[in-house]
């Protein structure tokens, strides 16, 4: 019992807590963004989105500052991120925001690259983050920000506007997709055993 309360407080820091706060708020954003959503709403639905960028960068600077990294963490952290952009990039399609082919693309991605990613790690193989990644992340992040921003500032439309933003990241996200599968099949994943059947 002691060590089964020494697990759970572990889990449950800071750095941790906010991350849960933000799948917490996934939800919300498909309420938010459901039938189309009045100003107030996007509005809500943009604070909500921005905040969870800015914790997501936050949580991983205060966890490797306070040396509470663990496991947990790792994969919940990625994982927040990517059920916060799917869940917004599927709802602009629903308001014809964001053409389909293009979410269906950008969600194919991360679905390959995480899968390399964990046949990798069984592996022993070593697939190195890639700053084209960052920079795809940067632009995804930007591109879904802007959509969101309903006022029409500097003469711009937001929607196209943040379109613009979202094909850039389109291209930095294959790019990077292209560098991870190049680090992968360079170790050798070519060689790795399929299950029999």
């Amino acid at each position: 019992m002691e060590q089964h309360q020494k697990r759970r407080d572990g889990f449950w820091n800071i750095p941790n807590s906010i991350t849960v706060a933000r799948i917490a708020m996934v939800p919300f954003m498909v309420f938010l963004l459901w039938d189309d959503p009045s100003p107030t709403e996007t509005w809500a639905a943009f604070v909500i989105f921005v905040g969870a960028m800015i914790t997501d960068i936050l949580d991983g600077w205060l966890a490797r500052r306070w040396n509470l990294v663990s496991p947990a963490g790792a994969y919940l952290d990625p994982l927040a991120d990517k059920l916060m952009v799917t869940t917004t990039l599927v709802m602009m399609v629903e308001r014809s925001w964001v053409p389909a082919w293009l979410v269906a693309l950008l969600i194919c991605r991360e679905f390959a690259i995480t899968g390399l990613r964990g046949i990798a790690s069984q592996e022993g193989m070593v697939i190195s983050a890639s700053t084209l990644g960052k920079f795809k992340t940067a632009y995804q992040g930007t591109a879904l920000g802007v959509m969101l921003w309903t006022p029409h500032t500097f003469g711009l439309n937001p929607h196209v506007t943040g379109l613009a933003f979202l094909y850039i990241a389109t291209f930095f996200s294959l790019a990077s997709a292209s560098e991870y599968m190049i680090q992968f099949f360079a170790q050798g994943a070519g060689k790795v055993k399929r299950p029999e059947g």
